[in-house]
């Protein structure tokens, strides 16, 4: 048997090298909306590379189900009951992931909402509640575990936005609106806190096959049909093709890397 080369030798411990920078382990994130859809999904994924994790969420028997499902995986996590329009609820979650798991070093901003009316027939209620539910729980959220982050000497926020903080369309005028704040909510948070070691970016999904792009397809029969047209991968997302993306930007891999807005949509953004 011929002994291996010095090249084949490097080449596996650079491997090795590389993969530690997505290693997760020790670090704890936090997931707002983390119990279904693209929020679960990105969960899964850091609790595979060894992360911590803290579901965030409204329905008690789904944080439970999340929980469990991410046990499986071999990762500690916890769930805790969350109205992310609610400041001291905020924060409260971010002192329930210290106090559960010792510190805080991630945080994704997934809880969303929309409500399918023309601008002329949406009501200033209906307007806010987006607003809070998709932009302000973000800004709360964020603004809550920033000092956590800072005892851990650094940290990373991933905001959630959407095709729709590049587009406009008919019936999304307040969902479009808080996720175009995303976008720019990202931008200032990266500037302010780089001296801090806190990475913020935002991730931007497509078309992704969830519970509230499903109802999209009740009410809009075409709609299928023109998402596949469009899209040159020529399928619909699925939530786990968020899992890299969330593994990448909360690990060492994106220290470099902060105020970037970054589509997950099977090139539908740049297709004509």
């Amino acid at each position: 048997m011929n002994p291996p080369s010095i090249i084949g030798i490097t080449g596996k411990l650079a491997g090795v090298r590389g993969m530690k920078m997505f290693d997760l382990t020790g670090k704890v994130a936090v997931v707002t909306g983390g119990n279904s859809g693209i929020g679960l999904a990105m969960a899964r994924g850091m609790a595979e590379a060894g992360a911590s994790i803290v579901v965030a969420g409204r329905n008690a028997e789904k944080n439970a189900g999340a929980v469990s499902e991410l046990n499986a995986l071999g990762a500690k996590a916890a769930a805790r009951e969350v109205d992310v329009t609610s400041e001291s609820a905020c924060a409260g979650l971010m002192d329930f992931a210290k106090s559960s798991f010792g510190r805080l070093d991630i945080l994704v901003n997934n809880a969303g909402t929309n409500i399918r009316k023309s601008p002329q027939s949406l009501t200033l209620s209906e307007w806010t509640t987006v607003l809070d539910t998709n932009l302000t729980s973000a800004f709360v959220c964020s603004q809550a575990a920033y000092p956590h982050m800072c005892d851990a000497g650094g940290g990373k926020v991933i905001n959630i936005g959407s095709m729709y903080s590049l587009f406009g369309a008919p019936m999304v005028v307040a969902y479009s609106a808080s996720k175009g704040g995303i976008v720019q909510m990202t931008k200032s948070m990266a500037a302010a806190w780089a001296p801090d070691n806190i990475q913020v970016n935002a991730v931007l999904p497509g078309w992704i096959d969830t519970d509230l792009t499903r109802q999209a397809r009740k009410d809009l029969p075409e709609l299928n049909d023109k998402v596949l047209t469009r899209t040159p991968a020529g399928r619909w997302g699925e939530p786990d093709d968020h899992k890299g993306i969330a593994v990448f930007l909360a690990s060492a891999a994106s220290d470099f890397i902060s105020g970037a807005s970054i589509p997950v949509d099977g090139a539908f953004a740049i297709s004509g």
